[in-house]
């Protein structure tokens, strides 16, 4: 490449997905400002408009061959050491593995591991090849631990999961957004601008977080509850809404079913039972109330916090409900919508590496969606395996006898279960009880260390691929670099893999993204996430297409959408479509007005602006805002449903008297497994810590920096403390992005949702020690 060559391309990080450009390395190695490649501002691209966290400016500092893995490994029974091989042999290793473990113990003794990081085309991929290429049900991915709670509250409300429901954009002009459970500013900077503009425009900003974070510093009212009992909050406000006769009716009687039953839950949580069991003190409910009604428009955003507890879909459902009994749903610039974690993270799930998902959002045990994708891919329907187990189900599966449905073989693709998974230990030795464990990843990773075989793969800098961000903005990432000698894409390894497994097999694998592509559009096609109408070059020439986008009644490749599918044009046109996704707010939806709620049914007038206006036969414009005409139920009417209060699986005792929740840092991300090789994330986040408030050290005798245990039933973990009077006396907090003797996740709690199975992360009962005097905290501080 020239030394001017410059890439616009996408971070490789979280589901924001900023825009940056690359200037490419001159023919000697060093790029223009002296590094290997250097990050140019993006100033065009809608989402970030050019800013870009510490973690973006320095994601090429990964592509060094000092960090990362270039070249295969196996391990050698003589050393019992990973080694260097070739990638021939590594491949044929990994083949015959899986395939002598599905030979011997059956298919579903293989499982297959992915990641919310992998572009749309490698998830789509993967699933088709544990389904199709190994035949086996044990398929799902780390996104499952991302925001599965909220995707299944969204699918039981709404009838269709899309992290957001609208734009970043519509969040600085809407007149309240409540924040539950998000640390935006140090988990996605360059959105922190959104709320920054929200209040410059008279919008007003609640934050919901057990600790005074740095978000939490900008809103106007911070509510910090005991973790565990956001749902106890979200019904507590939806009460006082009643109790306030502040439920749009009108809303609620023509656009909503389920109400009765909704509103009698809500009313068996009374403001002063709230308090008690939150913590939160009744005035501060009414203010939340106050500004979140007084606005002409208002948001709800969750993310991990509420989402990653064992009642996650259900506390979702309960900060639906309050956008529904307000009329705050389905209407501009109002509505409710999830903060999707990792960099695909929405994508990831929608085309098949989910348990029980086929491409396009299918579902896997509908017959029709069974019939359509096994159409695409060439198979007979009756071949495909049935769902198979969640995320961590299948991780506690590893290593079980296999005739009592144990996995015995795993390909892992993009994670890092060692760190990131809940009971975190238990996992590692799930892992080391395997008979054979393959991993694909860029780096050398605490889970690839234990394999058999590692196959070290392109990042993202080196291959194109596309990835929906947060908003359901298909984008594209295009390939700046060519990878160094002794990497491969992880199309190609399943290509590799798929020709050693079978004759011809390696032919519905192809290593060229664009025709994976291609195919996954075909496969996609009147399903509810509908990309058949989306091309490269539409992404690259609009800078992203929202889906849903049906193609043509007959999508492409002769596969005709699916009657009465969410994502069929009639339907998409339903839920509203609006072809300039970032322009100004329509007139008349400004953001604050001071006569309480809104009683337009459907707010047609005020939509307007954001309808289809498309000419007749021209392509679908993509559906940057859902739901302003219809909801995607069966009768176009969003379902409330009726949720009550339960305690966490895990509360405190005697024993383990106090609260542990987790979270991120700025300069880390997930597992660390990138970012902690680059040296000024390092500086900045050198490692783990427990924050804990002065009450609780003094009852402790901790210091700053003193190292704190802190112990649950499941391990123990030892980190300095950090003491500061920004979280609740009962609680501590770890950030989970380090190994070793400060992993946050050996405390975490397995306990799973039991609609989502999501595990419960924020929420647990620990005791603390002192280290150097070991402690036993008897009691919990008072509130």
């Amino acid at each position: 490449m020239s030394e001017t060559a410059a890439t616009d391309t996408h971070c490789p990080y979280c589901s924001l997905q900023c825009g940056m450009t690359l200037r490419a390395p001159r023919p000697d190695g060093t790029g223009a400002s002296g590094v290997g490649v250097e990050v140019l501002e993006r100033t065009a691209f809608p989402v970030n408009r050019g800013a870009l966290c510490g973690k973006g400016r320095t994601a090429p500092a990964v592509l060094s061959s000092r960090v990362r893995l270039t070249e295969p490994l196996i391990r050698r029974p003589a050393s019992g050491r990973l080694e260097p091989a070739t990638w021939e042999e590594a491949l044929d290793a990994v083949a015959e593995g899986l395939a002598r473990t599905r030979a011997e113990c059956g298919a579903d003794a293989v499982g297959v591991f992915g990641g919310g990081g992998l572009t749309n085309e490698k998830a789509y991929a993967l699933g088709k090849f544990a389904r199709v290429a190994l035949g086996t049900s044990q398929i799902d991915y780390n996104g499952r631990f991302c925001m599965s709670s909220a995707a299944a509250a969204h699918q039981r409300a709404f009838g269709l999961d899309r992290g957001l429901p609208f734009p970043l954009a519509d969040v600085a002009r809407t007149g309240c957004v409540i924040l539950v459970g998000s640390n935006l500013a140090e988990t996605m900077p360059p959105a922190l601008r959104y709320l920054t503009e929200l209040k410059e425009n008279g919008g007003k900003l609640i934050v919901v977080d057990p600790r005074r974070t740095r978000t939490a510093e900008q809103a106007d009212l911070h509510l910090a509850p005991r973790p565990g009992t956001d749902l106890a909050l979200a019904l507590g406000l939806l009460h006082l809404v009643v109790a306030e006769g502040r439920v749009d009716e009108r809303f609620v009687a023509e656009r909503t079913s389920g109400w009765p039953q909704a509103r009698a839950a809500a009313m068996a949580h009374w403001p002063e039972l709230v308090e008690r069991i939150t913590g939160v003190p009744v005035p501060e409910l009414r203010s939340a109330v106050t500004m979140f009604c007084d606005a002409e428009s208002s948001m709800v955003l969750t993310a991990r916090g509420p989402e990653q507890q064992s009642k996650g879909t259900d506390t979702v459902g309960a900060w639906i409900n309050l956008c529904l009994a307000t009329g705050r749903a389905g209407r501009p610039l109002s509505g409710y919508g999830c903060l999707t974690g990792q960099g695909n993270g929405q994508g990831g799930r929608e085309h098949g590496q989910k348990a029980d998902q086929l491409p396009g959002y299918r579902k896997l045990t509908d017959p029709a969606a069974r019939a359509h994708v096994a159409g695409v891919w060439g198979v007979d329907p009756d071949a495909l395996p049935g769902p198979g187990r969640s995320a961590y189900e299948l991780l506690d599966a590893l290593g079980g006898p296999a005739d009592g449905g144990g996995i015995r073989a795993l390909l892992l693709m993009g994670s890092n279960p060692v760190v990131s998974a809940p009971r975190a230990a238990h996992v590692e030795g799930r892992l080391r009880s395997l008979d054979f464990l393959a991993v694909a990843d860029v780096v050398l990773s605490e889970t690839a260390a234990l394999a058999d075989v590692v196959l070290p793969v392109a990042q993202w800098a080196e291959e194109t691929g596309t990835t929906t961000n947060l908003e359901g903005r298909v984008l594209l990432r295009r390939a700046a670099l060519t990878p160094p000698p002794g990497v491969r894409t992880d199309l190609e390894v399943l290509h590799g893999l798929a020709t050693r497994l079978a004759d011809g097999l390696e032919k519905g694998f192809p290593t060229d993204p664009e025709e994976v592509f291609e195919e996954l559009r075909r496969a996609s096609a009147g399903g509810p996430a509908d990309y058949s109408g989306i091309t490269y070059r539409r992404i690259a020439d609009e800078d992203g297409v929202f889906w849903p986008c049906p193609g043509a009644p007959e999508a492409p490749g002769g596969a005709a959408a699916a009657p009465g599918a969410a994502g069929e044009p009639e339907a998409a046109a339903a839920f509203a479509v609006e072809p300039v996704p970032d322009g100004p707010p329509p007139v008349g939806a400004g953001a604050r007005a001071g006569g309480g709620r809104t009683d337009t049914a459907s707010g047609a007038d005020a939509a307007a602006p954001f309808l289809d206006a498309r000419a007749e036969g021209a392509p679908h414009p993509g559906t940057p805002r859902l739901f302003l005409d219809r909801f995607a139920t069966d009768d176009g009417r969003a379902r409330f449903v009726a949720v009550s209060h339960r305690p966490a699986a895990e509360e405190p005792d005697a024993e383990y008297p106090v609260l542990l929740t987790t979270g991120r840092v700025l300069a880390q991300y997930q597992s660390g497994a990138q970012t902690r090789r680059v040296a000024e994330l390092n500086a900045a986040a050198p490692g783990p810590f427990v924050q804990l408030h002065p009450l609780l050290a003094r009852q402790l005798g901790a210091s700053e920096g003193d190292p704190v245990a802190v112990v649950s039933r499941r391990g123990r973990a030892v980190a300095p403390a950090r003491i500061s009077g920004d979280i609740r006396p009962d609680t501590v907090f770890m950030p989970f992005h380090w190994a070793g003797e400060g992993r946050a996740n050996t405390l975490t709690n397995p306990a799973l949702d039991p609609t989502s199975r999501m595990p419960e992360f924020k929420v647990c009962a620990v005791r603390l020690e002192l280290e150097r005097e070991p402690k036993r905290v008897e009691e919990s501080p008072a509130q």
